[in-house]
């Protein structure tokens, strides 16, 4: 009766048992390929490659960026003003300080003109005697006080001066060079002109120089000093009387 017992199936013979083991390895082949799909995109990151380091430097050979990305604020394109103006500020100042200059310039106290010069030496005189005649007008607005007067000649002997001689020695001179009379009074130390005044006056001086040498003379200044102000100068224009 043994022999009646059933064998055990095979596969062949067990259709469901065959379909399922065909599906589980079919999804098990399925399944590596499909999982490795599915991670690659999280998995596929650039990185960048590893800066190559200079031995003994500790450097990165790779170049710098050629410059800053941003604005350096202590450069001097951030600290400077801009240039035009700058120039047309400093031109104003000038302009300014230009006619504050101009307006308080220093202006002249008096003028004045040589009118005649005349040249004296009797025999009996060692020195000759020289008189100048002059005119000043006080334009400026205060009082001038005449502090000192000199008179310059130069000649081919050179540049020679004299002090004018004290108000008080003219009648004197004027009794030893009678030729010089008939002019102007002297015009005296501490003498005053008001403002918007004229005055004219004598200069009397002694060169050792003739008649001749005078006569040839290249230049004749009258120089004035009042008190606290500038000195007057007189050139001659024409000389008159010789």
């Amino acid at each position: 009766m043994a022999e009646n017992e059933n064998p055990p199936k095979t596969g062949a013979e067990n259709p469901a048992e065959s379909a399922g083991e065909n599906a589980a390895s079919k999804a098990a082949e399925k399944t590596p390929e499909s999982a490795a799909t599915k991670v690659s995109p999280a998995i596929d990151v650039a990185v960048p490659a590893a800066k190559e380091i200079s031995p003994g430097t500790g450097t990165s050979a790779q170049a710098a960026p050629p410059g800053p990305a941003y604005d350096e604020f202590g450069t001097a394109k951030r600290n400077l003003p801009p240039a035009m103006p700058v120039a047309i500020a400093i031109l104003l100042v000038a302009v300014v300080v230009g006619i504050i200059a101009y307006v308080n310039r220093a202006k002249p106290v008096a003028q004045g003109s040589i009118d005649g010069v005349w040249f004296s030496q009797p025999a009996n005189m060692p020195n000759p005697m020289i008189l100048i005649e002059v005119t000043l007008h006080n334009v400026g607005q205060k009082t001038l006080y005449l502090e000192d007067i000199k008179a310059d000649v130069v000649t081919d002997q050179g540049d020679q001066s004299d002090e004018a001689a004290a108000a008080s020695d003219y009648d004197r001179y004027l009794m030893a060079y009678p030729e010089l009379k008939g002019h102007s009074a002297p015009l005296k130390v501490e003498m005053k002109i008001p403002p918007g005044a004229e005055q004219k006056g004598s200069v009397m001086i002694s060169l050792p120089v003739t008649q001749q040498q005078f006569d040839a003379r290249k230049d004749l200044t009258v120089t004035i000093q009042p008190y606290d102000q500038r000195p007057i100068v007189l050139h001659e224009k024409a000389a008159s009387g010789k």
